[in-house]
């Protein structure tokens, strides 16, 4: 078979750039590993990690919080195995739904690992190992990442183990001990730490979520501990795990220097992830790896090989499914003439613990390191009828504006639905507004997307009405 665009890997990234290119007339090929589609994102990380954040918050809720609400209940209690069972149907949904779109865009799927023979031959492995080759004038690397582990500490995937493992628990564990304080991470043990768990966080750093706000981290760990009894050490160097069994002892260096030891029934490794580029067959194509393992690409995210690009966790950049998204649109049409672009600095990242983190744009850090004039406003959702009347007052929305021109640099939100939220700041971003534009923009009332404006009205000369 000869292709115009064979793309390699099925997440987001993959399947979009894919879809993108079925849609402006490409024939196309789309090659995955796996026997389902939809990558690390769908099969065990964003999207089951959610469905499993929903549930133990609907328990957490129906534990603390129903009562405030005149809802008494008896006898309450976790069903793991269904959580875990409705998880798996999700990911199911999510799966048929990408193999429909598919089929709708006229799009051949293969499943079997690619790997290229020459730069316009691609060979497909399948599990039975029986091979088979196609042609493609063009192709797209969508190979994703894949959790990153310490050389000292082994994953066994038993005791210690990495996020996928962590979705299929067959237990509530009675202690948890994370290492690594980043999204990851602090999204999984708040699932096991509103079920009953005890969660501890061992983090070199000496701020949690590092890359965003420090204003955010410091928020966060705060609520964590007061709401699920989260206990962090921070600046601390972890230097061995241990499997004892039933148990397992890790041990770190704190920021004495000495050595301290933590126990728990498992371990998770959460330190980030890295390119995943095995049996690939880059070699045969000629692609260069870049630093850190990722595939190296020029601003039209094409590698040093005319006609093979690159996109999402395998190059450089955020890993976030949205990211690979955009490059997937963004590579498709470059492929057929048209101009498109991203502009990087507007990806938010989010966090999907509860109250839920956001940011996009330029922090506070990196504006004080810049040297640059800016102004800050502030809204707690404290002051909020609408988190009021829900109970989710804790949190904030801070913006960031330019102190001359009143553009807005940065916005970065903790609270209720902020996943959401975020949106509007982007939107506003993208075409430039300042604080004084969104501050004029009508809020519906009650809503938690006032505190956006109230943030704005602050920036703006300290005109925020409700505080």
């Amino acid at each position: 078979m000869k292709y115009d665009v064979t793309v390699i890997g099925s997440g987001p990234g993959g399947y979009v750039a894919a879809i993108r290119c079925a849609q402006l007339g490409l024939k196309t090929a789309i090659i995955e590993k796996y026997n389902v589609l939809g990558g690390t994102c769908l099969n065990v990380g964003c999207i089951p990690s959610k469905a499993l954040l929903d549930s133990s918050e609907h328990y957490h809720n129906a534990a603390h919080a129903f009562k405030d609400h005149g809802i008494e209940l008896e006898n309450l209690q976790v069903n793991l195995q269904q959580m875990i069972k409705r998880k798996g149907e999700v990911v199911k949904s999510n799966n048929d739904g990408i193999a429909f779109l598919m089929k709708k865009n006229k799009i051949d799927t293969y499943y079997g690992l690619g790997s290229f023979v020459s730069k316009n031959k691609i060979k497909v492995t399948g599990t039975d190992g029986k091979e088979q080759e196609i042609e493609t004038e063009k192709t797209i690397i969508a190979t994703g990442s894949k959790p990153s582990t310490l050389p000292f500490l082994p994953v066994d995937k038993k005791r210690i183990i990495t996020s996928t493992e962590a979705l299929s628990l067959t237990e509530v564990p009675k202690n948890l001990i994370i290492i690594g304080g980043g999204v990851i991470g602090l999204e999984l043990g708040s699932v096991y730490a509103r079920l009953g768990t005890k969660v501890q966080v061992v983090e070199y750093m000496d701020s949690i979520i590092p890359t965003m706000d420090r204003a955010l981290g410091k928020e966060l760990q705060r609520i964590l501990k007061k709401t699920l009894k989260f206990d962090f050490f921070m600046s601390h160097k972890v230097t061995g795990a241990t499997n004892e069994g039933e148990t397992v002892k890790v041990t770190a260096e704190n920021p004495k220097g000495e050595t301290v030891t933590f126990e728990g029934d498992y371990v998770l490794v959460s330190v980030g992830r890295k390119p995943y580029t095995e049996g690939l067959g880059l070699e045969n194509a000629g692609v260069q790896l870049g630093e850190r393992g990722m595939i190296a690409v020029n601003d039209h995210l094409e590698t040093n090989v005319p006609g093979i690009y690159a996109i999402g966790d395998v190059v450089r950049g955020a890993m976030l499914a949205h990211k690979a998204e955009e490059e997937g649109v963004l590579v498709a049409e470059q492929i057929v003439g048209q101009k498109p672009h991203i502009n990087y600095n507007l990806i938010p990242g989010v966090v999907y613990t509860w109250p839920e983190v956001a940011g996009v744009g330029l922090t506070e850090e990196q504006l004080k390191e810049q040297g640059r004039a800016y102004k800050t406003g502030s809204f707690p959702f404290k002051a909020s009828g609408r988190a009021k009347a829900s109970g989710d007052t804790d949190g904030f929305v801070k913006v960031l504006a330019d102190k001359e021109t009143d553009e807005i640099l940065g916005v970065h939100m903790i609270g209720p639905r902020i996943a959401d939220l975020i949106a509007e700041a982007v939107t506003a971003m993208e075409f430039r507004a300042s604080a004084e534009d969104v501050a004029r923009m009508s809020h519906a009332h009650p809503t938690f997307a006032e505190a956006m404006k109230e943030a704005c009205l602050a920036a703006t000369e300290n005109r925020a009405i409700h505080i």
